[in-house]
């Protein structure tokens, strides 16, 4: 017998608590940055918590197992610092720049006017914030949480290296203790996938759970979608009249969600730390939450602007920590001979040319595939094809797929290449299967070049009497290229820094490099995972190879923004 409830519960409470940790600063990050930081601050605070999106899951995968648990194990007194808390923890830290993102475009994209006109009311600045601001970018910040969450229950290899994954889920325990080791949908198609044989009742029951998790991050992001469209309509033409009935409604579903927060809190405080703690949480925040209206309207906004600080401080904090352990720990490790040898006595020692050279090889091939493919999708849709219902359906299922976790195209990947294609495990595997995963975000960044290319120079090229393809060649594609540039160098980044694509398709763990593409292949990212959750008094490989994975990834990031910016200043009009 298999049963995914157990899963589910552990998906759904490590989503919940990395929520809880996310929302807050997220938010807080975000209105300082559109609404308190001055213009050189944001142009340095905004890029600061994007660069936590660059970083690869592996590699807070890595730092939370060595550190987060550690820390928690040591200042917890617990056997073990691999639990619901750690998962909840890192998967926190990694939806921030999601949900940040998100948030402040919605909150950046607020009329001008609106805040204006709470100014001249008399209102001060908090309040035309929390009144009037916020508010009006609640469907967006909505989304961005929506994303966020979408991004948590889809991570893979964070949870498996910091969850502790128990071999049978047992609910009460993980509910009635946030220092219980937990198991999630996505760590169990990461664990047991690689040890069942094709064909069993095991097999087919682990694709049972990959469907599943499927289906709930396709709700989660329509969800997130249908909100955003929504977003986007009402900012192209603005209701001037708001009926009664609308506000009631967003009032009373505003209510339902801050009730069923307090519950879902009350329940894990209850759980983890007992009854007399949560007594006094529950007295201090009533007690904040009386002296809210005692307070003046000064005293309100200094307090407000104080926990804004305090929330971007955070984020910045943590972004520091963690590139401040894996520069300062990784770069004793780094010398020629470790990036130019093998890895001997089972990467204890050795370098990791093979893995550099796996990795440039899978993303290489990656993208060389993807690139026309998603070029040409994109041209399709936009210069040869009205908007129709077809279109939209393309455009749906292309951002559907941009939000999959990876784990189900490496499933995928496993099923249809290695299996049905007897392709094996080889570098041609894990480039087409890495090449489906980058593939829409090529689609919709250079759908969205295209579109920015003025209407008025492919008629003027048509009147000219040049050809549908030429004015596309000629006129079309040379102004659009920093955007599709910008998107297959983005997804180089992404397919550089995934691990769970390639398990199953294409990687070793071996100083072998490959000469043809029915080989296998070593990589970095499962280089870092191998070496930090089997090879014990590895510390130092460890992390001198997820410095270089950083490095990697973020340079690749730095070219994408330096190409972009050459290319914005030489093709002004």
């Amino acid at each position: 017998m298999y049963g995914a409830f157990p899963l589910i519960v552990g998906t759904l409470l490590v989503t919940l608590g990395a929520m809880i940790v996310a929302i807050p600063l997220s938010i807080g990050s975000a209105i300082f940055i559109s609404e308190i930081a001055t213009p050189k601050m944001k142009a340095a605070i905004k890029p600061a918590i994007e660069l936590l999106a660059g970083i690869p899951s592996v590699v807070y995968g890595f730092f939370g197992l060595i550190v987060l648990t550690t820390w928690l194990r040591i200042s917890f007194n617990q056997p073990s610092g691999e639990s619901w808390l750690a998962g909840s923890l890192l998967l926190g830290i990694m939806a921030i720049p999601t949900i940040t993102s998100v948030a402040e475009d919605a909150i950046s994209s607020v009329p001008r006017e609106f805040k204006e006109g709470s100014f001249a009311l008399g209102a001060t600045r908090w309040q035309t914030i929390s009144k009037v601001i916020v508010p009006s970018a609640l469907s967006g910040i909505t989304a961005g949480i929506i994303l966020g969450i979408g991004r948590a229950i889809g991570e893979t290899m964070a949870v498996m290296m910091v969850c502790g994954n128990p071999t049978y889920g047992l609910i009460p325990t993980s509910i009635t203790n946030v220092f219980a080791p937990i198991k999630t949908l996505t760590a169990t198609l990461g664990i047991e996938m690689g040890e069942v044989a094709a064909g069993s009742n095991h097999y087919h029951a682990l694709f049972g759970v990959a469907l599943l998790l499927l289906i709930i991050t396709l709700a989660v992001n329509i969800i997130a979608t249908v909100i955003l469209n929504r977003l986007k309509e009402k900012q192209r033409s603005p209701s001037k009249k708001k009926t009664r009935l609308s506000v009631s409604i967003k009032q009373q579903i505003r209510k339902t969600l801050v009730f069923t927060i307090i519950i879902l809190c009350v329940v894990i405080l209850l759980s983890s730390m007992g009854i007399l703690l949560t007594v006094c949480i529950g007295l201090v925040v009533g007690a904040v939450y009386y002296l809210r209206k005692k307070v003046s309207a000064k005293t309100g906004q200094r307090i407000a602007f104080i926990a804004i600080a305090v929330a971007i401080l955070t984020v910045i904090v943590i972004l520091g920590v963690i590139l401040a352990y894996i520069i300062s720990n990784g770069a004793g490790a780094l010398s020629w001979e470790f990036l130019s040898q093998g890895s001997s006595n089972l990467g204890r020692s050795g370098g990791i040319y093979p893995a550099i050279i796996g990795t440039l090889y899978l993303v290489s091939g990656a993208i060389a595939i993807a690139l026309p493919l998603g070029v040409g999708a994109a041209i399709y849709l936009i210069e040869y094809t009205r908007e129709g219902r077809l279109t939209k359906i393309i455009r749906a299922g292309a951002d559907l797929l941009n939000g999959t976790p990876s784990i189900v195209f490496g499933l995928f990947g496993f099923a249809f290449f290695v299996l049905y294609l007897r392709m094996g495990f080889s570098l041609l595997a894990g480039q087409i299967t890495i090449a489906f995963m980058i593939l829409p975000t090529i689609i919709r960044t250079t759908e969205e070049a295209l579109k920015s290319v003025p209407q008025s120079l492919r008629e003027g090229s048509l009147a000219l009497g040049a050809t549908k393809w030429q004015t596309i060649k000629k006129v079309v594609l040379p102004p659009a290229a920093p955007g599709i540039l910008t998107g297959a160098i983005l997804g180089i980044g992404r397919a550089a820094g995934e691990t769970a694509p390639i398990m199953f398709t294409a990687v070793v763990f071996s100083s072998f490099i490959p000469h043809s593409f029915v080989e296998p292949v070593n990589a970095l990212p499962f280089h870092l995972y191998i070496l930090a959750t089997s090879i014990p008094n590895s510390a130092r490989n460890q992390a001198g190879t997820a410095l270089v994975l950083l490095l990697l990834v973020i340079g690749i990031y730095l070219v994408a923004v330096l190409l972009r910016n050459h290319y914005q200043k030489t093709m002004k009009w």
